[in-house]
């Protein structure tokens, strides 16, 4: 796991709890790379290093450094797993996505017409994306507007600022995901929710979130961060272990279960 910072994540727990269950003797761990020494770190690899995960500032750099993306990646923008063979890239993908739609349909969220994305920074492109797949009309709430607009990161996204606005579009979503780090100011007021407005907070930690307190307050449902988390590990395991996103783990649930177990 390359990041800067790092020593937060919890995903090392997540990928040796399912290399465990498949019997698989590999390592998996967190280094501190910025951004000016991934290229660098890149090409210092060895034959013996199969896979990478990228977490901020580092997603944004992966089209220009791996030679091939795949199609989530590629309409993002961003990356946050490498596939390596004998130590060298070789495809870039974004399974941020696919943990975002997940961690929603296990909540029982297949489809929403409205939805709200709290923040404007790479993960908010995965929701948006994640989100448009469900069906929704997406509103993007940012502090600034016109550096967003500007950005063209959300261009099928009506974009508003936080506050009133950001209030009245979250209060009509039927999902909303927030992006807003962790130890950030509180973002947004919500109330009179209904337990089929489903907010998926991405900050796993301090949790509860002032955001997802208020929201459950309200009378809404929580996805916990940890969720989306884990869901786009398992398409990253998948990715390590076979080469291809789409091929199921072996026992995939129970690999699942272990993972979820890691870190509850």
């Amino acid at each position: 796991m390359l990041g800067s910072p790092i020593g937060h994540s919890r995903s090392p727990q997540l990928h040796r709890a399912a290399y465990a269950v498949l019997g698989l003797d590999w390592d998996y761990d967190r280094i501190e790379v910025d951004d000016a020494g991934l290229a660098g770190f890149l090409a210092g690899l060895g034959p013996e290093w199969r896979g990478l995960s990228l977490t901020m500032p580092l997603k944004r750099r992966v089209a220009e450094l791996v030679p091939d993306v795949d199609d989530v990646a590629r309409r993002t923008r961003q990356g946050n797993t490498i596939l390596l063979d004998a130590g060298r890239p070789v495809k870039a993908f974004n399974t941020d996505v696919h943990g975002i739609v997940q961690a929603f349909a296990d909540a029982g969220v297949a489809a929403a017409s409205r939805a709200t994305v709290l923040g404007g920074g790479a993960t908010a492109e995965s929701a948006v994306l994640a989100l448009e797949s469900l069906g929704a009309e997406v509103t993007v709430a940012v502090r600034d507007v016109a550096k967003v607009a500007a950005s063209g990161s959300f261009p099928s996204a009506r974009i508003v600022a936080l506050g009133p606005d950001a209030d009245a579009a979250l209060a009509e979503s039927d999902a909303a995901v927030s992006t807003i780090p962790p130890g950030a100011e509180f973002p947004a007021t919500v109330a009179d929710l209904d337990t089929r407005q489903t907010l998926l907070d991405v900050a796993y930690a301090p949790w509860p979130t002032p955001l997802a307190a208020a929201w459950a307050d309200a009378g809404g449902t929580i996805v916990h961060g940890l969720e989306m988390l884990l869901n786009q590990a398992v398409h990253q395991i998948r990715i390590f272990t076979t080469g291809d996103v789409t091929t199921p783990l072996p026992d995939e649930a129970a690999v699942i279960r272990t993972m979820r177990a890691a870190v509850g």
